[in-house]
């Protein structure tokens, strides 16, 4: 890769925009069997749906299909720009030809109400249509799972200012950008650093793009967001240091970097302030997970973590040697017994894959729930999340008998039981939006949700809901008010 200059940045865009060079065009473009294609890494068909030469199929051939086009149809497509753009590295040209040696992407993501449609420019992908794997230790991921997962586990509320920590190509700190009034942006690779500078300018946002190792460049300084995809691989020193990949592989031992950032995060939190880590974590044999990473979770801070995967020791050795292309290798078979063995050493019984989310409540009882949640949720989830801290704070802070209640409007309520019979035998009440949570209720917890709805005090609709089934009022508000809490805390219910 050449030096990408920013400067050049202004002038693709306008190219990238006069071309209709935009996710939703693309995929129109490509027809959905040649998109979900391209997912797959097969460029087939998207190569058979590209033979045109309009400027967009150009682009299209050019950065996502990786093929050549020739030197007429690239400066159709980047009218005056070709050279330029040779000189940055972001293409090579030939006689006659050019050929694309960093990837353009169009991106586009929801924020709020509206679409974002952005561009991201990193490596190349590898292994296209079953080719070379392997990539250099300075490799720069572009849009990947694992960032689009993180996006949609950030919250988006407009705040002052956010830390996209190992920040690659700068995915995160583009949505930052958007509902963030100062972002800084750090990562350790200097090809890195280099991309998200061209990303910020190409997309038209302010970015403090900062060289150094986790925390360091922002040493005394705080922040209301941060937002991190640590490379979190597990595993021992199975490589050379030139064989590293610096985007996934840190270098310290074991899931130690999840757990350095876990710990650091508060001090460079504002009172309020978020930080949401995308991770890997060990789970050992005859300990269970959640109470090994409870010992993590800062004082006085409100905590979130949600196991959302667990891997096989096994799969997930072979999951990262295939990442690293060096499935197939000579020195494999040697690399998957040493790894593998590694993990029988250590007592790791397998791998969690989640989320961690600390909130700087700055409270004497911080609630901490670690949820081992494998279902499906409403993405993007950040809302949920957001949500989850506000119930957490409304609890903290006690809900009483004169509290007002709302059940949440996507709450159902399912009941199972013989046809005709007078009563259900189970009653669900079950989430239709966020974590979608469910929960078996008694015929009072079922009463309570369905009366609340803003305007009596919790209190009365338990009086009256005792007194509809003969109870006692005193006891009935004894034993359901602990969970109103949960429901409460769970989301089923929010403070009117």
């Amino acid at each position: 890769m050449g030096r990408v200059n920013p400067s050049t940045a202004p002038v693709l865009r306008e190219a990238l925009v006069a071309a209709d060079f935009t996710y939703d065009r693309v995929a129109e473009l490509l027809g959905e069997r040649a998109h979900a294609a391209l997912g797959r890494n097969e460029t087939a068909p998207g190569l058979a749906r590209t033979r045109g030469g309009s400027p967009l199929e150009t682009l299209v051939r050019l950065f996502l299909l990786q093929t050549t086009v020739s030197l007429s149809q690239a400066e159709r497509a980047l009218p005056g720009l070709v050279d330029r753009l040779a000189v940055d590295g972001l293409v090579e040209r030939s006689v006659g030809e050019v050929a694309a040696r960093l990837d353009c992407r169009p991106y586009s993501t929801s924020h709020g109400a509206d679409d974002l449609d952005l561009w991201v420019v990193s490596d190349l992908t590898p292994g296209l249509d079953g080719g070379p794997q392997r990539v250099g230790g300075d490799h720069v991921l572009g849009i990947s799972p694992a960032s689009t997962s993180l996006a949609q586990l950030t919250i988006r509320e407009p705040v002052a200012s956010a830390l996209d920590l190992g920040a690659g190509c700068g995915v995160q700190a583009l949505h930052l950008a958007h509902h963030v009034g100062r972002v800084v942006a750090t990562d350790v690779n200097a090809r890195a650093l280099a991309l998200t500078r061209f990303n910020a300018a190409l997309n038209e946002v302010a970015v403090d793009v900062r060289d150094g190792s986790f925390f360091e460049p922002v040493r005394g300084e705080r922040f209301d967001l941060v937002a991190t995809n640590p490379p979190f691989v597990i595993s021992p020193a199975l490589y050379r240091h030139d064989e590293r990949l610096v985007y996934r592989d840190s270098g310290l031992p074991g899931d130690r970097v999840v757990e350095d950032i876990v710990r650091t995060a508060p001090r460079h939190l504002n009172p309020g302030g978020w930080c949401q880590v995308l991770a890997n974590w060990v789970i050992e044999r005859d300990r269970p997970w959640d109470e090994r990473l409870a010992g993590w979770l800062p004082e006085r801070h409100d905590a979130l973590v949600v196991q959302r995967e667990v891997l096989d020791p096994a799969a997930y050795v072979e999951l990262w040697l295939k990442d690293a292309g060096l499935h197939g290798g000579p020195d494999y078979l040697t690399r998957y017994d040493t790894w593998l063995s590694w993990f029988d050493e250590q007592g790791v019984e397998a791998i969690g894959f989640g989320w961690i989310n600390l909130h700087a409540v700055d409270a004497d009882h911080p609630r901490t729930e670690l949820l081992a949640w494998p279902y499906d949720v409403e993405q993007p989830i950040a809302a949920a999340v957001h949500d989850w801290g506000r119930a957490a704070r409304a609890v903290a802070a006690g809900i009483g008998p004169d509290d007002h209640l709302a059940a949440r409007a996507d709450v159902v309520q399912e009941t199972r039981g013989p046809v005709g019979a007078e009563d259900p035998e189970t009653i669900v009440l079950r989430q239709q939006v966020g974590f979608r949570r469910a929960r078996t209720a008694d015929t009072v917890e079922a009463a309570l949700v369905g009366a609340c709805d803003g305007d009596l005090p919790v209190g009365a609709i338990l009086d009256a809901v005792a007194e509809l089934l003969g109870a006692d009022a005193a006891e009935t508000r004894a034993t359901y008010l602990p969970v109103v809490d949960e429901l409460v805390a769970e989301g089923f219910l929010t403070v009117a």
